[in-house]
């Protein structure tokens, strides 16, 4: 069995990370060009929801005593990736490899406030 056939009809519509701090997580996130807007399902957390046709990306608080999130590498493709690796830094990211070239084209490395690494990679 190929890769190829393996994943066909498969992609990933939800990704969920944890904050200690969502309000400034979001302000981040925004800054790369995502748009939030505030839910509560039930009884559960307010938490952000950016949503768009095929995927939704949400920031929940962390509780305590909670398992955080920031071993997951999150990874975007961009147009002006070093535009958006600048926004992102001064958001309060941290540059941890500025835009250069790689096997996988132009790419970047920055972590969030939390220490989740974001990775960009030019879609030009």
């Amino acid at each position: 069995m190929s890769l190829e056939k393996g994943i066909a009809g498969v992609r990933c519509n939800l990704l969920v990370i944890r904050s200690r701090q969502v309000d400034q997580a979001a302000s981040f996130y925004e800054a790369l060009g995502l748009h939030f807007t505030k839910h509560r399902h039930g009884d559960g957390p307010e938490h952000y929801a950016s949503e768009s046709a095929s995927q939704t990306f949400e920031i929940y608080p962390l509780a305590e005593n909670a398992t955080p999130t920031t071993g997951t590498r999150i990874g975007f493709a961009v147009d002006e990736i070093d535009t958006v690796f600048q926004r992102l830094v001064d958001a309060g990211g941290k540059a941890v490899s500025r835009p250069k070239a790689s096997p996988w084209g132009r790419r970047a490395v920055v972590c969030d406030p939390d220490g989740h690494k974001i990775e960009l990679t030019a879609t030009t």
